[in-house]
Parts: structure tokens; sequence; C-alpha cells
């Protein structure tokens, strides 16, 4: 069976401390609820700068600034032990400063949703065409900004306030009087989510060298929905940033599934490839508003800094296998089934032991695992432990199960295969495929032969079933490719002819 190669990635953040604090689902809801709460007072006394984002070891971790492996032996907490001499680019992105991206934002504005202050538009345009992607095609989309005064008047119709600090720099207008699908906030967001993919994409074919015009096919697999009040997830975030990038050759569409969408997406793409439908396919994501700060409140009662600012996102292109990039293996896929159960034994089995044991592999035969990828100091003071190690455990655990690792080498098998959860809680994002990026470059490099992505949703947050839901992949080297002898059409008409004079000759004989 045909499968398809990984040919390049990108991974970006971008740090969005003022956005988070003014729009995170948890600051929000408590704005709107309580006021101007002692929690937000504190939040807002809290929040970190751009320095500290590019110190933070993780976030240095996912745009490809520093090895896993570098990340594993950092001192902790992270956040207590900054990075020296951090970058804001990575071999995969960047961490892109809130100014740019409110510029980013306006960029990708079509309908004239975004208005920036006209001070603020000419400072932000200074920084981004310093840009080393901020082509003239770019820059001529952000606008020269408008008189303080409007966008304040803009204010007192219903548009949300878009701040740097205790500045007004901006705002984001409505679409719609009453439709909830196309209210401020809601556009805000989908803006916000657009932005995120675009920079990725941008990354991406920088980092491939592929121009946009060779791009076929986008598929997004954020956990946004861009529509209206007639069709509310109607989409297509996918084509929305094609556009802005330039791709004028390329279709899309988007692929939701919660935390499951990015692995589903992969799969989507790959088969488009491996079914000769599309050939270059891009797979990408932005990164969700309503999670930033959302576990903030914990955060601040144990004495840790709100880390959630940053939000995530990141572009893989996906082409026909070449013999040298790393494939996924398309013939022996993880899923979770409906009737599959909902133990962390049934899920593992269904996502893990199954698809290997297609293959004719054991769990040893996978150097490398990849699941629920979360920052662990994100995640621990808020109760959810590290999503990242347990999953390891349960893999180990399952391994010991049906006799693959002796039970007192279970915790070996963790460390060895399992890697540090290095990706923000922006749900989708930390599903598996922050590693692919490093796992195509570790098995080019010879360190790794096989990796294994897994991507698991929590499709009962929708209120429409209590399942759950998973999908993954496995990647390994290419084989070898028989690119055949080339024949010309002379001389295929000459064996055609050759072949009828033999058939002719034996039919005299007869």
């Amino acid at each position: 069976m045909a499968n398809c190669a990984i040919l390049g990635t990108a991974y970006c953040l971008n740090h969005v401390p003022n956005l988070a604090y003014h729009y995170g689902n948890t600051p929000w809801v408590e704005r709107e609820g309580s006021g101007e709460t002692d929690f937000l007072r504190d939040l807002k006394g809290a929040m970190r700068d751009h320095a500290f984002a590019c110190s933070y070891a993780p976030n240095q971790a996912y745009v490809g600034a520093m090895d896993l492996c570098g990340l594993e032996g950092h001192p902790k907490p992270w956040y207590d032990n900054p990075v020296r001499e951090a970058n804001r680019f990575g071999r995969y992105g960047e961490i892109m400063p809130e100014d740019e991206f409110i510029g980013l934002m306006d960029i990708c504005d079509v309908f004239d949703l975004i208005l920036l202050e006209a001070g603020f538009a000419a400072e932000v345009r200074g920084k981004l065409s310093s840009h080393p992607l901020m082509k003239d095609h770019l820059l001529n989309r952000l606008e020269t900004g408008h008189p303080l005064e409007e966008i304040q008047g803009e204010l007192t119709k219903g548009a949300l306030p878009l701040y740097l600090g205790d500045r007004l720099v901006g705002c984001c207008r409505k679409g719609h009087e009453i439709d909830e699908c196309l209210s401020a906030y809601v556009l805000l967001e989908n803006i916000a989510c657009k932005a995120g993919g675009v920079l990725a994409l941008l990354h991406l074919l920088n980092n491939t060298g592929l121009s946009p015009e060779e791009v076929d096919f986008v598929v997004e697999c954020s956990e946004e929905a861009c529509g209206d009040m007639n069709q509310r997830g109607g989409g297509n975030f996918a084509k929305a940033v094609a556009e802005i990038c330039g791709c004028v050759n390329a279709s899309g569409c988007d692929v939701r599934g919660f935390c499951a969408g990015p692995v589903n997406a992969m799969i989507v793409g790959g088969s488009m490839v491996a079914a000769s439908a599309r050939r270059n396919v891009v797979v990408l994501a932005g990164g969700a508003v309503p999670k930033l700060y959302m576990n903030s409140r914990d955060h601040l009662k144990k004495g840790v800094p709100p880390l959630e600012d940053c939000l995530g996102n990141f572009a893989i292109l996906l082409g026909p296998e070449d013999g040298r990039n790393p494939v996924m293996r398309l013939d022996a896929l993880g899923k979770h089934s409906v009737g599959a159960g909902a133990s962390p034994q049934a899920v593992t089995t269904a996502l893990v032991y199954e698809p290997l044991a297609k293959l004719g592999l054991g769990f040893l035969d996978v150097d490398k695992y990849a699941a629920e990828l979360h920052i662990p100091e994100i995640t621990l003071p808020a109760g959810a432990g590290d999503p990242a190690n347990a999953n390891f455990k349960m893999i180990a655990a399952l391994a010991a199960m049906k006799g693959q690792i002796e039970k007192a080498k279970m915790n070996d098998f963790v460390v060895e295969r399992g890697i540090p959860g290095f990706a923000h809680t922006q749900g989708h994002i930390p599903s598996g495929v922050p590693f692919v990026g490093p796992a195509r470059d570790w098995i080019l490099e010879g360190r790794i032969k096989r990796a294994m992505i897994i991507g698991k949703g929590s499709l009962f947050l929708a209120r429409m079933t209590n399942l759950s839901d998973g999908a993954s992949f496995v990647i390994e080297p290419p084989s070898p490719v028989s690119h055949g002898v080339s024949v010309t059409k002379e001389e295929v008409k000459a064996f055609i002819l050759e072949a009828l004079e033999e058939a002719l000759a034996s039919l005299r004989k007869s």
C-alpha cells in the first residue's frame, strides 16, 4: 500500500498576554460575572513579558530552538530557570510578540473587522517590515490606522478593545447585530486562529522551499468554528489561510475532532497524497484564544506564574514518497471505535497495540511515543497531572500485560520511549503533532527508527455524546523508491508490432 512522506514542518507560538487577560475564557467569565475581582487584579500583576516567553524552555523546544533531550535535562522548575541567550526564532518557527501578532491579525482581516489606532499601526508596520517572512504583498494589507476617537466610538457600538498593557491599540468589530456566531468575541477568536495558521504556513513554505503556488490542498484542524447563525461551523479556515499566503492553486477544508482533530487531519491529508488525489497537502492549525489563562486561577493560588499566554500553531507538508523523507504508515492506523470502551486500557489497546500488531510490530519496535504533550508545569498545579507521562505509563503497563516487557522494566520503558510535554494547553495542539517535526528530524539523522503519534479527543464536551475519540499513526524511514526504466513511444509501437506478427505467424501454422 502507498504511504505518504512528511516533507517538512513548522511550529510557532504567538505570545499574547493581553489577549489572554481580556479574552481567555477563565478571566473573561470572571469579568463578565463578577467585575474586576482580586483574581483579575492579581492576574494582571503576574503577566509575563515576551522576553520571559522566549526564555521559557518548553517554548524554545516547541519552535525548535532547543532539542527535546536538552529540555528533559534543563533545570526545573522551567519557569524559574530561563534559557540563557534564548532565541525568538528556531528551526521550525518563532515566538511572535503580541504587537506584531495584532498587526498580523489586521493583515488577515478581509472584512474590516480589526481596526488599529493610527500611531500603533505605524509602529507595527515598522516592526513587521523587518520580519523575514512579511513580504510586500502582506505588508500592503496592513491598514494605515484610525484616530483613537474613532476606535473609542466603535467600542460604544459593541466592538471589543485590543490592548497592549493599558494602551488601547485597536478593536475588533462585530459582524452582525444579533448573530452570536458573528459577535465581536467569536470573530476575534476566529481571526486570531486564522492569523496563527497563516504564520505557521509562511514558516512551512520557508522551511521547505515550496512556493505558495505549489500547494494543492490545505486541511485545517483547530478547535474553532467559523460560520453564521444558519451554519455555525460551516468553515472554511483552510482556504482563508491559503488565500492570505498566496496559495492560489490550493483548495481546502476543515477537519474537527477536538484534540484528536490534528491526527485525523494528518490521516485525511496523507490518504489524499497516497491515492494521488493531491500532491502537496498542508495540514495546519491556529490557536484557541479561549484556552489562554485557562488554569490561571490555580496557578496564582499555588505561586506559579500564569503560563498559558501563548497561542500555539503548526503546519506540516505531506507529499508522495520520495525515498528520502520519513513516511506515515497508512496501512495500520489506530482508531478509537464507538464500541472500543472508554477505559485507559481499552483506549491504549485501540490506539497503540492493535495498529502495531497489524504491522507485525511490538511495543519495543517503536522508539518514541507522543500523546497529549501538555507542559506539566501548566497541568500539575491545576490537578490534571502530567498527561504525557500518564500516557507513557499506560503504554508501558499494556506492554507488560501483553508479555512484551517485564513489569520491572516499565519505568525504563517510560524513560526511554517517552518525551517531555512541551506544548501549551491549546487543546488540539498538544495531541501528538508537536513531535512530528522532531521525529522526522531524528529519523533523518538516524537517532530513531520509528515513532508513533497519538491524538485523543473529548467528544463529550459538545454535549452530543459521552464518547471520547482517538487516532494514531506510525512514522518510519522510507522504503527505496524504484524509478523503473523509461520506455519511448517508438519502443512501445515496435513491441506491439512484433507481438502481432508473432500472433499472425502462429495462426498461419495452425
